[in-house]
């Protein structure tokens, strides 16, 4: 009857059994007698009490005092048990089932979600999602490991999903409308940057959200967290600008050093890891990064090639470049 009236008076978890509102010893409590036995007196009670029975000899071995340091009962441990007479009967007593695994883990509603673990989630994205190489944010990665691995638990793997595809939709429309509103000169610029932060914020956004990847994404959708995300990107990014994007590329390879190769490097490689088929727009631009592209070479087009070789020494010395 006691343990049927604690699950009615809140579900407050290991905090609630272990301390009440005015910090009283969890041991003190009825629950607490209920399996220890009677509570000890208190102290100056039992220093009057030793005067009288000083003569006596002793009952029997009397049970260890429960105490509580840090917010954990000792006493209760397998080990002390063993050491300490009728302990060990206590520590066997405790049967965890389905009735008191509620006080073993806080209960997560809905509204706890949306008003405490979804803010928690959503300020760490936006901060991972915003960040420059070499940056340093400032976010507890535990934390937040913690609150997923939490909201999975407690069944809000769905909702969850949900919002974190929302929230990185939002980023990169506004990303999207950034390079929309990018002149020419600084365009091819805007779009590595943007790739280059998205992809590196993946590699932080993907393992926080590793526990709801594997037992929601792949069990449920038979899909992969990354492989969504990536696609997010191609959707509403990449898609929305590589015809604006490859005629600006393919200028910029005619005119050496108008873009840094690292810049040029990185977003073929790019492009091919969003959508392999965008090769067929440039094959010759992605053959330059992306190995086995072009078809083998052939004897009878070796002049070709030797002519376009001669053609780009002749460039290169016009920039300064000397053999």
């Amino acid at each position: 009857m006691e343990e049927e009236s604690m699950e009615e008076e809140g579900g407050g978890g290991c905090e609630a059994m272990m301390d009440d509102q005015n910090h009283n010893n969890w041991g003190a409590g009825g629950y607490g007698r209920h399996l220890l036995g009677p509570a000890a007196p208190p102290l100056g009670e039992r220093f009057l009490r030793g005067t009288a029975a000083a003569s006596r000899p002793p009952a029997g071995p009397e049970l260890p005092a429960l105490s509580e340091a840090n917010g954990v009962l000792r006493g209760c441990e397998p080990g002390d048990a063993a050491g300490k007479g009728g302990a060990g009967a206590v520590a066997a007593a405790i049967n965890i089932n389905a009735s008191t695994s509620k006080f073993l883990m806080n209960v997560i509603t809905i509204e706890d979600y949306k008003s405490t673990y979804w803010p928690k989630l959503d300020s760490a994205i936006d901060q991972l999602l915003t960040q420059s190489p070499g940056d340093y944010i400032p976010i507890s990665y535990e934390q937040i490991y913690s609150c997923v691995y939490k909201c999975v638990c407690q069944q809000h793997s769905e909702q969850m999903y949900s919002d974190l595809i929302k929230k990185i939709t939002n980023h990169l429309e506004r990303v999207s409308k950034e390079l929309q509103a990018s002149p020419p000169d600084l365009y091819i610029e805007r779009f590595n940057v943007a790739l280059g932060q998205y992809m590196g914020a993946l590699q932080s956004i993907v393992p926080l959200f590793i526990y709801m990847n594997k037992f929601y994404i792949e069990t449920k959708l038979n899909r992969d967290l990354k492989d969504d995300l990536i696609k997010l990107f191609t959707e509403h990014v990449a898609e929305k600008h590589i015809y604006n994007l490859m005629p600006l590329l393919l200028e910029a390879q005619s005119t050496p050093f108008q873009i840094t190769p690292s810049t040029m490097a990185n977003i073929v490689k790019g492009l091919y890891t969003l959508r392999p088929e965008w090769v067929q727009m440039a094959p010759a631009l992605f053959s330059k990064f992306i190995p086995n592209i072009l078809p083998p070479a052939v004897e009878s087009e070796l002049q070709e090639y030797a002519a376009q070789d001669q053609k780009l020494q002749r460039e290169l010395m016009q920039n300064g470049f000397t053999r």
